[in-house]
């Protein structure tokens, strides 16, 4: 416990000296990160292969890419998502100064996740730096060569009070989380999302919380089931099926079903060749205890394609289970793995409903030509996120928030959206203390007259249809003022 309250009271004496606000610091420290990003890319490539045997292209555009870019944004834009913003005053504070002034929170905790662990450390990192707070980092132990590679070099690139790596597994996180934060960010599931959400609670931290869920995937029967196909196959598998956002399972009309598997086999054959376990593009479970989880969900399922399981290696192959039905066990929770069921439905309110009876998941994909009925979807369904006629790529919309909603979590981050969740946005209005005529509207003593002013001021502003008699009433208004002000009321 010592060492924690060492750490975190290092980081907040960091922030207390006000180093971390300028936004010339903030710039540098973003500079600094995006540099370790350069230098260190053959050790953060090196590192994803061993944790999730990523390949060398598919670690740099699954990860390093995502993180360089996010650096980019940051540093063109921020000192205009940091300058104060004007917001829209009323008669009353006409000559006034408003505006919404951001501000950090103060020491930040970022809890990464081992699927993705080196862009979901890097990215909120970028925007808590960004906004001008200090951070303790914590990198998941479950991707442990990554986890060290972000331990060791970046207090080499950083300024290491400000920004200190703790490394360790349940232990040391749940020791960490009794330390008072002014926000966490916190990247996994849901059952560990509770018990980050309970610990804030117990100081009013705020939290940002990036679960998961089963993410729906429904495919019409009026679409281009190959190109759909196609789609769905990349983000399904991609990195093994361990991403937060691919598509959980499929949900189409039990006419399509056989030509939807027909339609994927053929392009993991197009993507990995005959010998999925020799391609050097596809991933491998995180560790055994995962895969015995995710080699559990196909007992009792109808396998229509793939299914081999190499424990020595944490090889589960790309996998289809079709007729699957709703109360089977790889419907109740998310899969995190390259398992695919399909669920039949015989139309889009079957879709709706049976998406509408579970919990929000944190993205949501339809495939079909008909518009109307994507937006129907998209108006009678809640999720984190959606992308229609294809997957995963809303996440790579800069200008788009990413989060969950319900179950699958809280708030949002990436780029502009990264900053404001780090801020504080503060209502600031600057007044001077001239024209006190004025202010004897809202001084004892009272009368009606002067209610009806104020309300006037406040609520009509000027409507120009009512123009005419909004100057009759503002001109008997200011009457009443003048007469108030010449001639006080007085007791006696």
């Amino acid at each position: 416990m010592e060492r924690m309250q060492q750490i975190v009271g290092r980081v907040r004496a960091a922030f207390n000296s006000g180093r971390s606000r300028p936004l010339e610091f903030r710039i540098q420290q973003l500079k600094a990160l995006e540099r370790m990003v350069q230098e260190k890319e053959k050790d953060i490539l090196a590192a994803l292969k061993a944790d999730l045997n990523k390949c060398g292209h598919n670690a740099y555009s699954h990860e390093i890419l995502g993180v360089l870019g996010e650096l980019a944004l940051t540093m063109e834009k921020l000192s205009s998502w940091a300058a104060p913003q004007p917001v829209k005053k009323n008669l009353l504070t006409m000559r006034d100064e408003a505006y919404i002034g951001y501000e950090p929170l103060g020491v930040v905790l970022v809890i990464g996740a081992w699927n993705y662990p080196f862009v979901l450390v890097m990215q909120p990192l970028i925007g808590a730096i960004a906004a001008g707070n200090a951070v303790v980092v914590k990198p998941s132990e479950v991707s442990e060569n990554t986890a060290r590679l972000v331990a060791e070099p970046l207090p080499q690139y950083l300024d290491k009070d400000l920004y200190p790596v703790v490394t360790g597994g349940v232990p040391e996180t749940t020791e960490l989380l009794t330390q008072r934060f002014d926000h966490i960010l916190y990247t996994g599931n849901t059952a560990v999302g509770k018990i980050v959400m309970a610990a804030a609670a117990k100081h009013l931290t705020p939290v940002t919380l990036e679960l998961g869920g089963k993410s729906p995937c429904y495919i019409d029967k009026d679409c281009d089931l190959a190109v759909a196909c196609r789609r769905i196959t990349w983000g399904k598998y991609m990195n093994c099926g361990q991403t937060c956002i691919a598509p959980d399972y499929i949900l189409c009309d039990p006419s399509i079903q056989s030509k939807v598997v027909e339609n994927i086999k053929t392009t993991l054959k197009e993507f990995y060749g005959e010998d999925v376990k020799s391609s050097p593009d596809y991933e491998r479970i995180i560790n055994k205890r995962h895969f015995k989880r995710v080699k559990s969900l196909l007992e009792g399922q109808k396998i229509a394609h793939g299914g081999e399981t190499d424990e020595a290696s944490c090889f589960i192959a790309p996998t289809i289970l079709t007729d699957v039905s709703p109360e089977s066990k790889v419907m109740e929770e998310e899969i995190f793995g390259p398992v695919l069921p399909i669920v039949t439905v015989k139309s889009v309110e079957e879709a709706i409903e049976f998406i509408n009876r579970r919990e929000k998941p944190l993205a949501l994909y339809v495939f079909s030509n008909n518009k109307q009925l994507i937006r129907r979807v998209i108006s009678e369904t809640s999720s984190g996120g959606m992308t229609a006629n294809d997957v995963i790529m809303h996440s790579m919309v800069p200008d788009l928030p990413f989060g969950g909603v319900g179950h699958s979590g809280m708030g949002a981050y990436h780029g502009r959206h990264s900053f404001e969740t780090f801020s504080h946005r503060r209502a600031c209005l600057i007044k001077d203390l001239k024209l006190e005529v004025v202010n004897r509207l809202r001084y004892p003593p009272g009368s009606m007259e002067t209610i009806h002013l104020v309300k006037l001021l406040l609520v009509k502003q000027c409507n120009k249809s009512r123009g005419g008699q909004f100057i009759s009433a503002l001109l008997a208004a200011v009457k009443t003022l003048v007469a108030k002000v010449l001639f006080p009321r007085r007791e006696g």
